[in-house]
């Protein structure tokens, strides 16, 4: 089902989203349900997106998706299909627009099918596409809503009054950015499979499991985006960081090094916030730089394990740039380039 609306205007903007109409602020006044996503990318598990759905503005709009995030439906009488986002994938990206996916049918893009049967009416348009992380309904045309869905990665006022806004993503739009960044093919499809590995409904109060997803007791969310609170303690900061690369550490020692790469990834998210500190000071900038670093060298080590030449060699040489003589960086480089056989590049480098 494609997007019935064209794409220009996507460019987002840096200021603050508008103030919600009135029927939104009466949705945040309520107790709306409270949905999760937790998605792989290739295979590996990436994260949890956690959303609110307006049913107060868009009630079956909203009760549509939440039953289908639960399951609880069982199978549609008239199709025999499954009604339940688990196990579907996201099958349409374009980069700097959205990510769509819920086709429980066909998988494709051109099939789907609601609670209600294969369609239903559009509810209203009352919340508009007025920010990134926005939920819509995807169609084919008027009254054509399914099962499929987008999450907006900018502000789309072009497809206000086309497609029903009926929530939005509160944590875990970090995961949504790196959906939105595989590469796309023909079709918009994803090169590497984006599949809702789990989902479901939160019951109220409960905590959100974004932090400690992965169970290994790191505390801190894997995109400092989802923290609810940003100290501005920049000590508070690098502690975070040095958190992350020491479970990186571990997941090396144990051979887990797509789980140590993942960690170095997070490391270096919170290290890019310690820079926007107002109190930092030489001190720490220099030390920040030698971590970074030291960051960079052991996921130059990660990419080298699981074939990553290329990868590696890059993150060698940016960790060269951070400070000098990095022995360990010049290791890895070296390592790398007989890899790739380039022993004449690394001598004419010397």
């Amino acid at each position: 089902l494609p997007l019935s609306a064209a794409m220009e205007g996507e460019g987002e903007r840096a200021a603050a989203p508008a103030a919600p109409a009135p029927a939104a602020a009466a949705a945040a006044e309520v107790s709306n349900p409270r949905c999760y996503f937790d998605v792989s990318i290739g295979g590996e598990m990436e994260g949890r997106i956690v959303m609110d759905l307006y049913a107060s503005v868009v009630p079956r709009t909203a009760e549509n998706f939440r039953a289908l995030c639960t399951g609880e439906r069982g199978v549609s009488a008239a199709t025999g299909t499954r009604l339940h986002y688990k196990g579907s994938s996201f099958h349409r990206i374009i980069k700097g627009f959205m990510v769509q996916g819920g086709d429980i049918t066909a998988g494709d893009g051109t099939g789907g099918e609601s609670i209600y049967g294969l369609n239903f009416e559009d509810e209203n348009f009352v919340l508009k596409h007025e920010r990134k992380g926005m939920l819509s309904m995807a169609n084919s045309g008027p009254n054509t809503n399914g099962s499929q869905f987008f999450i907006t990665t900018t502000r789309t006022p072009h497809l206000d009054g086309k497609h029903v806004v009926f929530g939005r993503v509160v944590k875990g739009m970090g995961v949504v950015r790196a959906m939105e960044h595989v590469c796309a093919g023909e079709a918009d499809l994803p090169t590497d499979d984006i599949v809702i590995v789990d989902c479901g409904e939160l019951p109220e109060g409960s905590t959100e499991g974004v932090a400690n997803f992965f169970k290994d007791g790191d505390m801190y969310p894997d995109w400092p985006i989802d923290l609810d609170e940003k100290p501005a303690d920049v000590l508070w900061w690098i502690n975070a960081v040095d958190s992350a690369k020491s479970f990186g550490n571990e997941n090396f020692k144990k051979h887990d090094y797509k789980a140590a790469l993942r960690k170095y990834r997070k490391a270096m998210r919170y290290l890019d916030i310690c820079w926007e500190k107002e109190e930092i000071d030489q001190e720490n900038s220099s030390a920040l730089r030698k971590t970074k670093s030291i960051i960079l060298t052991n996921s130059s080590a990660c990419k080298l394990k699981l074939g990553d030449v290329e990868g590696a060699l890059l993150d060698a040489d940016f960790a060269l740039r951070e400070t000098e003589g990095n022995a360990k960086a010049f290791f890895r480089q070296g390592q790398m380039c007989i890899s790739v056989k380039k022993l004449k590049m690394c001598i004419c480098a010397t």
